[in-house]
């Protein structure tokens, strides 16, 4: 078979230079555009759509995507909200917490539960409180705490009965004499609790305030970080458009350093815990974060009790400024945030976004 040097040859290899200055237009995988050209002769000829055994690479977006499947349904656990979930150290056992009962439940059972704790009376017109949050001890599978709406933590040992219904610890902080209002039990209720990683403290946040507590003293927190006492002057307002009754979750870095709440405006606030730590700093969840200073002011001079007898317009702004001249707003917010446990990073939801932060 003899072919002319003039021309190309297999896959575009080149016998001569002429395949260079040729004025003919080539087509993909060593094709012509020319009918001319299609053959190189009367014995070798290329089809108009090349050569159907050469394998050319491809570039493909393969893209790992999470289905979430549902494993085990474990149905009419509660007559009220499930406010809590915890999972034991044990890797067996898990809680769930509604307003009046804590449940005791094996990952393998789903259809039954063990009630440990019930705070629910026999005349539900004797109830005084109810259960806000609950969760396991990190390391100490017999132990759990739970919050209540009266602003105290309880600490109990599921070794002492099949139903808890004596605490082994209590955590509560003990009011300042005349400083009882009509929302005083409003605040101080405690919306979540977290353990520590060493399982030592236990972090609680109510309205106010973020709180640290000692397990091994009971006597009132080892530390307390002002959040919102800014809007102590505007209580009223909060209660009349019902942002006085928001839940905010907390948070603990996992070296045991600093813990975190969320706030309004899509602001979060740091604080360190550390012996002699003074670091408070506010941020903002946001796709341009700002490092606000946010300054807590001390408690206004005029009594809260004339604050209240002032008429209250009803459907109050939501939006004001704080004293520092910051414009806040209640109908955004941020509840939900929670710190990883071995890096320096945080996760903030606000609204239908979520925002990870590394310090």
């Amino acid at each position: 078979m003899n072919i002319d040097p003039s021309k190309a040859v297999a896959n575009g290899s080149v016998a001569g230079s002429s395949l260079c200055s040729s004025p003919k237009q080539c087509l993909a995988n060593g094709g012509y555009g020319d009918k001319a050209y299609s053959s190189l002769s009367n014995d070798l000829s290329f089809p108009p759509e090349g050569i159907p055994s050469l394998r050319l690479p491809v570039v493909t977006c393969n893209e790992t995507s999470l289905l979430a499947r549902c494993r085990r349904v474990y149905a009419h656990a509660h007559d009220y909200h499930i406010n809590s979930i915890s999972n034991n150290s044990d890797g067996e056992t898990f809680i769930s917490a509604d307003d009046l009962r804590i449940n005791l439940w094996n990952l393998e059972i789903s259809n039954q539960s063990f009630n440990i704790v019930d705070v629910k009376p026999t005349n539900m017109e004797d109830l005084t409180e109810v259960i806000t949050s609950a969760e396991f001890h990190p390391t100490h599978c017999n132990t759990l705490a739970y919050s209540s709406s009266k602003g105290s933590v309880r600490l109990i040992d599921l070794r002492q009965s099949a139903l808890c219904d004596s605490h082994s610890k209590l955590f509560e902080e003990q009011e300042a004499p005349g400083s009882r209002s009509f929302f005083t039990e409003i605040i101080t209720s405690i919306s979540d609790i977290k353990f520590a990683k060493d399982g030592r403290y236990i972090l609680s946040r109510d309205y106010m305030t973020l709180k640290l507590w000692d397990i091994n003293m009971d006597s009132g927190p080892v530390s307390t970080f002002q959040v919102h006492e800014y809007l102590r002057p505007k209580l009223c307002d909060l209660y009349e458009n019902d942002s006085i009754f928001d839940k905010f979750e907390c948070c603990r870095s996992g070296d045991g350093t600093r813990v975190a709440t969320g706030s309004y405006s899509n602001l979060f606030r740091v604080f360190g815990c550390a012996a002699g730590s003074t670091e408070a700093t506010t941020l903002e969840a946001s796709k341009n974060p700002m490092r606000r200073q946010v300054q807590t002011p001390s408690r206004p001079s005029r009594s809260l009790s004339s604050s209240i007898t002032r008429v209250v317009r009803r459907g109050a702004d939501s939006a004001g400024v704080d004293a520092n001249g910051n414009t806040f707003d209640f109908t955004t917010k941020l509840l939900h945030l929670a710190w990883h446990p071995t890096e320096n990073s945080i996760a903030c939801a606000a609204a239908n976004s979520l925002y990870m932060y590394y310090a």
